[in-house]
Parts: structure tokens; C-alpha cells; sequence
């Protein structure tokens, strides 16, 4: 558990950072926000509610500070078909649901799956992210007037040159406020602005409980989307923290920021708001423009609401053009340049772990799906490489009685049938003794595969000995091993 001091430096060491950077992540949000709740089939309060209760609560309850969790695409898109087929009370109720599955993964410490995440993993997602963060932005940048682009690129100036003036104010903030100021003055009409994403509610959300049967017949309605959307924003969020606690050189609470999560949906699910979960671009804006503590994850959802409710008109007005520009920036700072040079000189499992991650995100739109596919290949190369680290090598006694196989390396599913290959079961032998000192033995393949031996030696007539095999391995081979269990030999000859 954090100590009460470490907390609350976590919320007063970098005030004004965290300040400044929160209100220009507060302005990011709104677009995007709406453009989920466009996604899921709902009004855009429900993104805006949602985005702005789970940042605040995620503030004070989460794991992670300076981490910013509001309504995402990824878990969006999991609603659409529950909103289509039964309405807005029960994505609120799915969402209340998948917070209290959260809590309950948290509470069980799965946050240490991470682990489990490779390097090239996670590589592959951040490129993935950046592919897709600019690729929301080509609806705003096709079909639009040339005005449009001369307002993107001058953003963008104002993105990377401002710094050369002053940090003291984060560069995104003075574009918006630059791009917003130079429409306004110029009447500038035909650009599209964040009003004509949607209309901004005016009023504060209000507790309500979702108005569903509360029944099993329910429950099974909502369970699998409960469960997927769980699953994505946990996966996306301890992605997502890993890459911040990289880029701050920091470290936080896996299981706490899982338990924060779920807090954060149940609660939002109360108010009118969909589910939702950690944002890397938003993140990594807050990370760019000073933004470190729980402040700044606070001052973004507080100020998110006091935008749409108090200055809804006057934030209605903001071009997209300066939004796009952000997002461009954030799209061109996620993407790991690196990666591309390092194709040639890390190791093709590597590389192909990394390109399959970022194939699978891009054409699916599905985090959780190109993870998973990265996870699993990073999984089936490991299992390979270390298949390959196995061998077997036998002397023969003087007097041509004994042979003795030395097993050397990991034995388990995938080295099993090199083991069995390295046996002459055809020698005439009276002994064979099976040293497995430098060996491990790791599940039922392995055990399978040592039983089989021995059978098919004892099977000849020669005795068989195993020596060597350390504690791990014994207690492994004690539980599940045949050969010396009572009918061992008739189940040999029974397969």
C-alpha cells in the first residue's frame, strides 16, 4: 500500500505541470469523447459524462498518476451491438458490471499478467496505436476545405516551435487558443469545429440506476459484453501504464490501477456513462506537456465538465484543425522510430512478434486482438528457442552393459519428442541409466515422455535407473509419472 505522504506529493509536486497540462487534455477530450459515443450508438453526454467521471475518480483511486482514463474506441465498439439490440439502460448496466469484474481482477492481483507482455509486444502496440491515432484523424483531413490544411500545418508549427520560445506553457494549449482566436477573428465559417461533432450537454449528471430487470435472464444478456469490455480496458490501461511508466521514468500499482479502474466504470455506469479505460494518446499528451501527478488526471475530467456545461458555446467554436494537429503530434511522438532500423538487427522472432502486433491492431481496430496474437507468437518462439537449448548424449560402459543417457537442457512439450528420438531402444542392454541432473522436467509431455522410455527399455528387459533429478522435477514426476505405478506396463501395451 502507498504511504499517505508519497500520496499526496503525488498530488502536490507539480502543481502548476499538472494544471496547465490537465486543461489541454480536458479540451482534447471532448472530441473524441463524442466521437465514442457516435461509435456505441449513444448521445454524446454519455461519452462526456463518462470521461469526465473516470478521470477524476481514476485520479484519486488509480494506480498510475498522470494516466489518463476516459471513454475509448476499444471498449466502445464492444457496446454496439448491446445498444442496438437493447437500448441504453443496459450498456449502463453492462458497464456497472464490468467495473465490479475489474475490482474483482484487481483484488485477485492479475495486474502482474503484464509480465507476461514482451517487449516487441508492446512495441507493437505502441506503432499499432500511433497507425490508428492518426488514422482517426483522415475524416477531418479528406474532403474538407484547403483552409484546413493551412490551419493543420500551422499547428503543427506552433506544436514544435513554441518550445524554442517558452516551456512554461505547453505548446498544444497556445495552439488551440492561437487557431480558435485566428477563426473567431477572421470569420472563418466553412472550417468544422467541435460543435458540429455534436451538441454539448448543459446540465451536471445525475445519479440514476439503470431501469433493467434485475434477473438472471438479464444477466446473461449482459455478462459476455461485461466480461470483454473488462478484459480490453484492463489490458489496454496496464498496456498503456507500462508506456507511461517508461516515458516518466516511474513506477506504479498494477492491481491498484485495476481496482481503480473498475471503481471508476462502476461508478460511471450510475450517472448515464459508458465504460471506458486508460487512453495513450491523451496520455501521452498530458506526459508532453508537463503533466506527472493526480492533479493533472483531475483538473482534465473537472475541467472536461466545466467546458461542456459552463463554456459549452465558446468550447463549441474550437477548429478541429487544432485538435487534428494535436493528435498528429501525438501519432508522430508514440510511434517508435527506432523499431523500423532495429528490423535488421534484432532477431527475426522479434521482429516478427512486433510487425504481426501492429498488423492484427491496425486491420481489427482490436487492441486486445493483436496483443493477444503478439503474446501468443512471443510465447510459441520462446517455447522453440529454448526446444533448441535441449539435448541428450550417452556413453556406454566398458563391458557393453550399461549405457548411460545424459539429459541436458528443459524438457517439456515442445523438446519431448527429441528426447524420445535420442533413445536406441533396439540396443540389447541390461541396464540404462537415465541422468537428468542438468535437466528439468516442466508437465504432463515431459512426464508422458520419460514414463514411455522407461517402459519401452523395461518392456526389453534392461533395468532402468534415473538419477539426478532435482526437487521441482521429483515432485512432478512423483504426481504423474506411471512407470513404476503398479499395470504400467499393461497401459504401454494397451496404446
Amino acid at each position: 500500500m502507498i504511504s499517505f505522504n508519497s500520496y499526496l506529493a503525488q498530488w502536490t509536486g507539480n502543481v502548476r505541470g499538472d494544471v496547465l497540462s490537465g486543461l489541454v487534455v480536458a479540451l482534447a477530450l471532448i472530441p473524441e469523447a463524442i466521437a465514442f459515443s457516435i461509435i456505441a450508438g449513444v448521445d454524446p453526454k454519455v461519452g462526456l459524462y463518462a470521461s469526465f467521471s473516470i478521470a477524476v475518480i481514476t485520479a484519486i483511486v488509480g494506480g498510475r498518476p498522470g494516466m489518463i482514463s476516459a471513454a475509448t474506441a476499444a471498449t466502445a465498439v464492444l457496446m454496439v451491438t448491446l445498444v442496438k439490440e437493447h437500448g441504453l439502460e443496459y450498456l449502463l448496466a453492462a458497464t456497472v458490471l464490468a467495473g465490479l469484474i475489474q475490482i474483482a481482477a484487481g483484488i485477485a492481483r492479475l495486474g502482474y499478467v503484464m509480465r507476461f507482455v514482451s517487449k516487441s509486444v508492446m512495441t507493437g502496440f505502441v506503432n499499432a496505436l500511433a497507425i490508428l491515432i492518426f488514422m482517426a484523424q483522415l475524416p477531418e483531413l479528406i474532403g474538407v476545405p484547403w483552409l484546413t490544411y493551412v490551419m493543420v500545418a500551422a499547428g503543427l508549427g506552433i506544436i514544435y516551435l513554441f518550445p524554442l520560445i517558452t516551456t512554461a506553457i505547453p505548446s498544444p494549449l497556445v495552439t488551440i487558443v492561437v487557431l480558435t482566436a485566428i477563426t473567431w477573428f477572421f470569420g472563418f465559417d466553412n472550417l468544422r469545429t467541435v460543435g458540429d461533432m455534436g451538441a454539448l450537454p448543459d446540465t451536471l449528471p445525475v445519479f440514476l440506476i439503470p431501469d433493467i430487470p434485475l434477473n438472471l435472464e438479464t444477466l446473461w444478456i449482459i455478462l459476455p459484453y461485461s466480461v470483454a469490455v473488462a478484459a480490453v480496458g484492463l489490458l489496454e490501461s496496464l498496456m498503456t501504464q507500462s508506456i507511461v511508466d517508461d516515458l516518466t521514468d516511474t513506477s506504479s500499482n498494477r492491481n491498484m490501477e485495476c481496482v481503480g479502474q473498475g471503481i471508476a466504470n462502476t461508478a460511471t455506469g450510475f450517472i448515464g456513462g459508458m465504460a471506458g479505460c486508460a487512453m495513450i494518446g491523451q496520455s501521452i499528451i498530458n506526459v508532453k506537456s508537463g503533466g506527472r501527478g493526480r492533479l493533472s488526471t483531475f483538473v482534465a475530467g473537472a475541467m472536461l465538465l466545466f467546458f461542456i456545461v459552463v463554456l459549452g458555446d465558446s468550447v463549441a467554436q474550437i477548429p478541429m484543425a487544432a485538435l487534428v494537429a494535436i493528435m498528429i503530434m501525438v501519432s508522430i511522438g508514440t510511434f517508435s522510430w527506432s523499431s523500423l532500423k532495429s528490423l535488421r538487427t534484432h532477431p527475426r522472432s522479434s521482429s516478427v512478434v512486433m510487425l504481426a502486433t501492429v498488423l492484427f491492431v491496425v486491420f481489427t481496430h482490436n487492441l486486445a486482438i493483436g496483443v493477444l496474437v503478439g503474446v501468443l507468437l512471443s510465447g510459441i518462439f520462446f517455447a522453440w528457442k529454448i526446444s533448441q537449448l535441449f539435448g541428450v548424449r550417452s556413453t556406454l560402459s566398458e563391458d557393453g552393459r550399461t549405457r548411460t543417457y545424459i539429459v541436458e537442457g528443459q524438457l517439456f512439450f515442445a523438446s519431448a519428442d527429441d528426447f524420445m528420438q535420442a533413445f536406441d531402444f533396439r540396443e540389447v542392454l541390461e541396464k540404462v541409466v537415465i541422468d537428468v541432473s542438468r535437466a528439468h522436467i516442466w508437465d504432463i509431455s515431459s512426464v508422458a515422455a520419460l514414463d514411455m522410455a522407461v517402459l519401452k527399455f523395461r518392456r526389453d528387459g534392461a533395468e532402468v535407473e534415473i538419477i539426478g533429478m532435482n526437487e521441482a522435477s521429483e515432485t512432478i514426476v512423483d504426481r504423474l509419472a506411471i512407470h513404476d505405478k503398479p499395470g504400467a506396463m499393461d497401459k504401454l501395451m494397451s496404446h
